[in-house]
């Protein structure tokens, strides 16, 4: 199986070599890593091409790296049923970059792409609606991107006394988003038998 992926990246990698930056296959999967401005081919490519028929827009989401100068994998997810095959596409984007939008290639990438622009705040070319999805109005960031407090920014509550859905900012009465990535055992003094591995004892 994994020698029928890897010739077919290969044979995508070559037809398509101004999108196709670099290819592999892992855990059974081919991915393809594309550039922006070639994926709108290469996704045209990979839906019409008999040998590939991924025409099946299973999922689009996004990955933030933010240590990478360019901090977002924008990661496309296809199915072809003729083949039993699936494929990854990957788009590198920075803060700044803007992706095409494939919603006329796959009208599924509609909320898809709404709802990676709500979490990460890429934005997406072309796209007919590109407006948030999940959060509410007036939201402020992007949940999903790493360095959003995982309290968030504001809390919203229903105040009886003004009889409506009222906006605050979070309060805390600790320093809740101090975190030292420990579990507590691990600042424990006494080792407990058989944890010596643990430690490097």
């Amino acid at each position: 199986m994994a020698s029928a992926l890897e010739e077919l990246g290969e044979m995508i990698a070559i037809a398509q070599a101004d999108a196709v930056v670099a290819h592999s296959v892992a855990h059974g999967e081919l991915t393809l890593e594309s550039t922006a401005s070639g994926l709108r081919t290469l996704i045209g490519y990979l839906r019409d091409n008999p040998a590939c028929a991924f025409t099946t827009l299973i999922d689009i989401t996004g990955v933030d790296w933010p240590g990478r100068e360019r901090r977002f994998d924008v990661v496309y997810h296809f199915l072809s049923m003729p083949q039993n095959q699936r494929v990854r596409v990957k788009v590198v984007a920075g803060e700044d970059d803007v992706i095409p939008s494939i919603n006329d290639l796959h009208p599924s990438a509609n909320w898809f792409e709404r709802e990676v622009f709500d979490m990460f705040g890429v934005m997406f070319s072309g796209h007919p609606d590109l407006r948030r999805i999940l959060t509410d109005y007036g939201f402020r960031g992007y949940p999903l991107r790493k360095d959003f407090p995982t309290t968030g920014y504001v809390e919203v509550r229903y105040d009886e006394t003004q009889k409506r859905v009222v906006y605050e900012p979070v309060k805390l009465v600790q320093e809740y988003r101090q975190f030292d990535f420990m579990s507590p055992w691990e600042g424990a003094e006494y080792i407990l038998p058989g944890d010596e591995k643990n430690r490097g004892t």
